[in-house]
């Protein structure tokens, strides 16, 4: 089970990392507005024929619980991508790459808060260490730029972002029981529907950019690896091992980011980087270690 959901959590947050690739791909080639609105409009219609019949023959149970399925889908899918592109537009990617590093914090403090769910010390020894690596990913290996940050209207609503994908991880226990086709399609629809607001707005200012051929490339790498592919495997970690451990492996999101980056844009690789990998890895490794034991003793606690 345990080596099932690392490996669900290593495809996420490598496919996550491939996100924000994409997003420095999008610029000037699809506006922030138009790209979230797409993604899930494509993620839908990939999803409709899987999803049809079994979202037929779950309907009592989606039309039972539509709210909930509808603030995941709205937090989780749409709200948390709008807010981290408009952050984009006034801050750093620095400030936003550290800024991330908060939701598996978030994530056990809301889970102590309403589920009273515990975690130890050597968890947020844990914890401490995959912040180190994003922060030293994030200042480019010199703990100096730390120095020079500026905090701004961007950092602010990128806060925003954070406390909402944090309740949405936390809010995943609240899911009803069905089958994740009928769950994805709901989830995906309900963050269609609330992304139109924000296409309208991004229309009537006069801010559209209309995708051309690298825009649909990212719109399709978004929709299928970003949103469906990736929240699948997100969830599905989440329900083996529970949120305040899933969530620990956010964190690995800018190191595959600057590695892809490496990769696919072309920017050269650096030993912060390589050591960024090891604090991260090693974080993830001693408070999932100390999870798993935690999980044992009692395994309706620790999650």
């Amino acid at each position: 089970m345990h080596r099932n959901a690392y490996i669900l959590l290593l495809l996420t947050t490598l496919l996550w990392g491939g996100n924000s690739v994409a997003g420095k791909l999008a610029v000037d080639h699809v506006s922030p507005m138009t790209l979230v609105f797409l993604r899930w409009a494509l993620a839908v219609a990939i999803l409709l024929p899987i999803g049809w019949r079994t979202i037929q023959e779950d309907w009592p149970v989606v039309r039972r619980h539509w709210f909930v399925l509808a603030a995941l889908g709205a937090s989780g899918f749409t709200l948390f991508n709008v807010i981290f592109y408009s952050a984009l537009n006034y801050t750093t990617a620095i400030n936003v790459s550290i800024e991330q590093a908060a939701i598996p914090i978030l994530i056990i403090v809301a889970n102590f808060i309403f589920f009273r769910l515990r975690v130890n010390w050597a968890q947020i020894a844990g914890v401490v260490l995959t912040i180190a690596g994003v922060v030293l990913t994030a200042c480019h290996g010199d703990p100096r730029r730390l120095l020079t940050l500026e905090l701004n209207f961007g950092d602010a609503i990128m806060l925003i972002a954070v406390l909402l994908y944090s309740l949405y991880s936390v809010g995943l226990r609240l899911k009803p029981v069905m089958r994740w086709q009928s769950l994805m399609l709901a989830m995906s629809i309900a963050a269609l529907i609330t992304s139109l607001p924000f296409l309208l707005w991004e229309v009537a200012a006069g801010k559209v950019i209309v995708p051309d051929a690298r825009g649909w490339a990212v719109i399709v790498y978004t929709a299928i690896g970003a949103s469906v592919v990736s929240q699948i495997t997100y969830i599905r970690g989440n329900e083996l091992i529970g949120a305040n451990r899933a969530g620990l492996f956010i964190n690995l999101v800018p190191i595959f980011g600057t590695l892809l980056s490496v990769l696919i844009v072309g920017e050269t690789f650096q030993l912060y980087q390589a050591l960024a990998l090891v604090l991260v890895l090693g974080g993830i490794t001693l408070a999932e270690y100390s999870g798993r034991k935690m999980a044992m003793r009692s395994p309706t606690r620790t999650r």
